[in-house]
């Protein structure tokens, strides 16, 4: 058993929230997750799923429901196949805050985050907190018998990093990628064809980490660019791939403005790009972009809503592939490399003297950390994770 970090986040929030919407793609552990909060509470909690006919035709009359269940958590998942819930839980709420009952009456889970942002945020404002549930992430998995490079290769969910061999593994994500494409894609995008939506998905994962260039893809496609910037909105939305912005400084050089891309999980990057094993991911040209977007989502996971967030670039070569950003002021500057033996690029040293952060990481595909020149600080992807935790 794999006990999920985003646990204990969700039972904090639910001490003084009075909902908590929990995102994240299909077949990550949302349920899971919250079915195991739920059965902690025993009597105290009922489980809805509105994809069971028997647990929908509950909600026939939702206030009647709901009111009824006062005192009990009530754990609501897919919860975006009935938006017009969210009137009747605001209702709810308010009359119970107006009795001195603050917190902890909804769980909601979905899988689309914007749609069910706007949904509930419409309705909800003022009375949700947001929580989003990541695939495995390095501090999760590794241990004395499951090796990083396993959850690098299969990813992070759970069906397919918990398979019993790379061919079941492989299988659960082929399985993954065409669900999403012949259920969600027309569930969430109903207008957006989902065909073409996959191909533009699988050439993401070709340019994973680079910046956007709509009009490329527009051409290859044979669609208008502001069909490209759906496709990307229904895909990030979708929690599948990541949009990282540029970081804007006046600094009197031209930047780079697009923001880079990339496929979130890297078991799904390795699919879409027919990559089964590792041997083959070692011997394909993609392999230091995949380990840069497995490097930057673990770090994003551990760095918190108090940072954000970007990369940097100019057009004359200073870059950092992932900055944190707190407060207006960078906090940490970040360089990826696989190699257990890194160096620094110029072009890093140069951007460090431009932003000024105030710390300074080379990420290494080792677990050792030491000082290098400049004040860099060379050091592994799980031990700066559990830096970023530590310091909140």
């Amino acid at each position: 058993m794999i006990t999920r970090r985003c646990l204990a986040a969700v039972t904090d929030r639910l001490r003084h929230a009075p909902a908590v919407v929990l995102l994240g793609p299909r077949q990550l552990g949302k349920s899971t997750l919250a079915r195991a909060l739920a059965d902690k509470r025993g009597e105290r909690a009922v489980y809805l799923d509105l994809e069971r006919p028997d647990d929908r035709s509950r909600l026939a009359d939702p206030g009647a429901y709901l009111r009824a269940q006062a005192g009990r958590l009530v754990v609501i998942d897919e919860i975006h196949r009935a938006p017009g819930l969210f009137p009747t839980l605001r209702g709810i709420i308010d009359d119970r805050r107006r009795a001195g009952d603050q917190a902890g009456h909804f769980l909601l889970l979905g899988s689309a985050s914007l749609d069910l942002m706007q949904q509930s945020g419409e309705s909800l404002a003022g009375r949700v907190a947001y929580l989003e549930l990541a695939p495995f992430d390095a501090l999760e998995w590794t241990s004395r018998t499951r090796r990083l490079d396993t959850l690098w290769v299969r990813g992070g969910f759970p069906g397919s990093t918990l398979a019993r061999n790379n061919a079941l593994s492989a299988r659960w994500r082929d399985d993954f990628v065409r669900s999403y494409l012949e259920r969600d894609v027309p569930m969430f995008a109903p207008r957006l064809p989902a065909e073409t939506v996959g191909r533009f998905w699988g050439m993401l994962a070709h340019a994973q980490g680079t910046p956007l260039n709509a009009s490329r893809f527009a051409g290859s496609l044979g669609v208008s660019a502001p069909a490209v910037t759906r496709y990307l909105d229904l895909l990030v939305d979708l929690q599948l791939v990541r949009r990282l912005q540029p970081w804007y400084a006046n600094i009197g050089k031209r930047l780079v403005k697009s923001p880079k891309t990339y496929v979130r999980d890297s078991g799904l990057l390795h699919t879409l790009l027919a990559i089964d094993t590792k041997d083959v991911l070692l011997g394909h040209p993609i392999v230091g972009a995949s380990w840069e977007g497995f490097a930057i989502e673990n770090l994003i996971g551990a760095a918190g809503d108090r940072r954000t967030p970007y990369y940097f670039r100019t057009a004359d070569g200073a870059e950092v592939d992932l900055i944190l950003v707190r407060g207006g002021s960078v906090e940490m500057a970040i360089e990826i490399k696989r190699t257990t033996a890194p160096t620094v690029s110029r072009g890093f040293h140069l951007a460090c003297d431009a932003l000024a952060p105030k710390a300074r990481f080379v990420v290494h595909g080792g677990t050792d950390t030491w000082p290098m020149p400049h004040g860099v600080t060379a050091i592994g992807l799980s031990a700066l994770m559990t830096r970023l935790l530590r310091d909140g």
